[in-house]
């Protein structure tokens, strides 16, 4: 929770404090996802594990699959999203907005100016080879993302089981049978959701005061020698 983190004697780079950094400046977040934008071809996705976990070091591994799977169930863009709960992180709804700035300001104007070109040469075969290569590119950078953050679900309250189920299942539904991502998210996301949650609620701890039972304690009713 941010209210219970102090955050302002952590410097960029430094893993002293909690084992990560952060922004410094607003300025230094703006270039920060300005830069990480410029390097999303087909998806930022791709880049924004590296950039904001491995190199940068602003979330942990744990953190950021929390963010992205709360950044993919609300509206809109994943990484838009993303951006806006990260800047808010640091420097509140200033940060929230530099964020999305930067994250949108220059691929909007590079996209604009790139569609002026490409209308002339978007009928040409090499044209359209090339952007099929991008895009098998594309996925397999986003495939590797997939793959780095495997560890992070051994802290997950769900068995291990059930977490590898519910990723096969997702993956047959969106691939072979081509089901719509709304309903994947509320039918598969959602049992998930309440599974976790009846976890948690198994796993509340005792009242202040009272210690847990052991199995040497007598049981109600029965007489203590």
């Amino acid at each position: 929770m941010r209210g219970m983190t102090n955050y302002s004697d952590m410097k960029d780079g430094d893993l002293a404090q909690l084992g990560r950094s952060r922004p410094l400046s607003l300025a230094q977040l703006f270039w920060a996802f300005t830069w990480l934008s410029l390097q999303g071809f087909g998806g930022v996705v791709a880049v924004v594990q590296r950039e904001l976990v491995d190199k940068r070091r602003w979330l942990s591994r744990d953190e950021f699959a929390e963010e992205w799977a709360v950044a993919q169930v609300l509206p809109g863009a994943n990484v838009v999203n993303l951006s806006l709960m990260l800047g808010d992180r640091y420097f509140g709804w200033r940060g929230g907005l530099t964020a999305l700035a930067g994250l949108l300001t220059f691929p909007l104007l590079t996209v604009m100016a790139l569609a002026v070109l490409f209308a002339g040469v978007s009928d040409q075969p090499q044209v359209q080879g090339a952007l099929r290569g991008m895009s098998a590119v594309a996925a397999g950078m986003i495939a590797s993302v997939a793959l780095k953050l495997i560890p992070s679900l051994k802290t997950n309250r769900l068995p291990a089981l059930m977490q590898w189920g519910m990723i096969a299942i997702t993956f047959v539904a969106i691939v072979v049978f081509h089901v719509r991502l709304i309903w994947v998210l509320l039918v598969i996301g959602g049992l998930g959701a309440l599974w976790a949650y009846r976890l948690l609620g198994q796993q509340q701890p005792a009242a202040p005061g009272r210690a847990p039972a052991s199995d040497s304690d007598p049981a109600p009713g029965e007489d203590t020698p």
